[in-house]
């Protein structure tokens, strides 16, 4: 351990709160205030674009009101990297509180700045999914935070080590946000590329048919708990495994499948699969299937296009892809617990150009090479947002290894501000007396209960 630095549990040098529970009866009432959410909280700071209303009592806003200063962290989530993703709060809103899917984290003492940092390093590194607790939704809690264990540095050189993050974070920062412009144009390009390649019009010699009049389409077979085990074990492909112009073999299921059933649900090379089932901008995402994995079926996820022999399965994964980044597929959605799905009779019905069969290899070759040359500065740039990701950890684990900036013997140890919040702290409790009847109880944390619209998922920062 750095010299001035000391060992503590969180709730040692902050107070921790889970937020107000949410209740039909609080839905309205005469003092409606603003709270934050899980969903407004994200790596990348506060979302306030959409911040919702909920009656709390003057004695219940007092207990979980904002101040600035006040941080904010995800006490749930479903995906693992989200739990505990902290935000601070600077007054942005007045009269701000708090639901019970965030965690308040209050200090007595220590920088809010350092604290930040210091929880979002938790969270980067994977700590608190490693003590979270539930199945399915991952939770940290209040209690299982406050007993968290820290590293604290003295007063003045936590400051100097907010500082030095703040500085380099901003390079890194700016630096991502280039990365990320140039990124959003290179994809626009590739949309452009594929949807030029492709024109929907009648040039010489070229037909517009249907997609059922281009080939044959059938849906996969439906999964059932029946043929999760049998005699005739084989691997399928999901919507998990087909993604644009890529067929992902990491993670292949098996099912029962009869010998006259695997029949008529078995891939052959030059086989379309297109996700049935998607977000509505990603419906109809195809791949081509090349004979990898051998022998193997599909389920109803997933629609199978299989060209007619005046298409070129290459053709036709290229119409398939023109039509997903035009929005085709979507226009033809039918959505379902957010889910759009794209019917095969829905499917079938949709536009199809042909174009004579060597003109069709031309285009196809032409758009690959144009393609590949985008595809390539793509994963350059992914491969530069990969390194800014790792910088951040390594700056971060630097700052609180007390590596980032020198120590200076000159600092108050971080013991005496650990004491003096003790003293403070033992100062401000009142002396045990005899509680009034009609004095009102402190309002307990409420349990953590989760509901559908409290949680967003967010990628991991850079």
């Amino acid at each position: 351990m750095p010299q001035g630095w000391t060992r503590v549990r969180l709730e040692e040098v902050a107070e921790v709160r889970l937020g107000r529970q949410r209740s039909p009866k609080n839905h309205t009432g005469s003092q409606m205030r603003p709270y934050l959410r899980a969903a407004n909280v994200d790596w990348n700071g506060l979302k306030l674009d959409d911040v919702k209303l909920m009656n709390f009592t003057d004695d219940e806003a007092d207990i979980y009101r904002l101040r600035p200063g006040d941080i904010v962290l995800s006490e749930a989530s479903g995906s693992a990297g989200e739990v505990g993703k902290p935000a601070i709060w600077n007054g942005e809103i007045e009269d701000c509180c708090i639901q019970n899917t965030l965690l308040r984290v209050r200090s007595h003492g220590p920088e809010p700045r350092f604290l930040l940092h210091l929880l979002r390093y938790e969270a980067l590194r994977g700590a608190f999914i490693e003590h979270s607790r539930g199945v399915g939704i991952h939770h940290i809690g209040a209690a299982r935070l406050a007993s968290w264990l820290v590293l604290l540095p003295p007063l003045a050189e936590q400051r100097r080590i907010v500082a030095a993050i703040d500085g380099h974070l901003s390079r890194l920062d700016a630096g991502v946000d280039l990365l990320l412009r140039q990124l959003m144009r290179l994809r626009g390009l590739k949309k452009r590329l594929l949807i030029e390649a492709v024109p929907l019009r009648d040039d010489a010699g070229w037909r517009t048919l249907t997609v059922a009049d281009a080939g044959r389409v059938d849906l996969g077979r439906q999964r059932h708990p029946d043929w999760h085990t049998g005699s005739h074990m084989r691997p399928y492909l999901r919507v998990a495994n087909v993604f644009e112009d890529r067929i992902d073999t990491a993670d292949v299921m098996e099912m029962d499948f009869p010998p006259a059933v695997f029949e008529k649900f078995k891939l052959l090379p030059g086989d379309i699969l297109l996700n049935e089932g998607q977000s509505p901008e990603l419906l109809g995402r195809p791949a081509l299937y090349r004979g990898v994995p051998a022998d193997v079926a599909f389920t109803n996820s997933l629609l199978r296009f299989r060209a007619s022999p005046e298409v070129d399965p290459e053709w036709a994964l290229l119409v398939f892809r023109r039509h997903m980044h035009a929005g085709r597929f979507s226009s033809e959605v039918r959505i379902t617990t957010n889910i759009a799905h794209l019917s095969s009779s829905r499917f079938k019905s949709v536009e199809f150009p042909i174009p004579p069969l060597v003109e069709q290899r031309e285009i196809v070759a032409r758009t690959s090479e144009r393609l590949s040359g985008v595809e390539r500065l793509i994963g350059a740039i992914e491969r530069g947002r990969r390194q800014a990701a790792a910088l951040r950890a390594s700056l971060l684990a630097e700052a609180f290894a007390g590596r980032l900036v020198p120590q200076d013997p000159n600092d108050e140890p971080a013991s005496e501000l650990l004491a003096r919040i003790r003293a403070e702290r033992a100062a401000t409790i009142p002396k045990q007396r005899t509680r009034s009847r009609r004095t009102p109880k402190e309002l307990p944390a409420p349990p953590t209960r989760v509901t559908g619209d409290d949680y967003q998922q967010e990628t991991l920062p850079l």
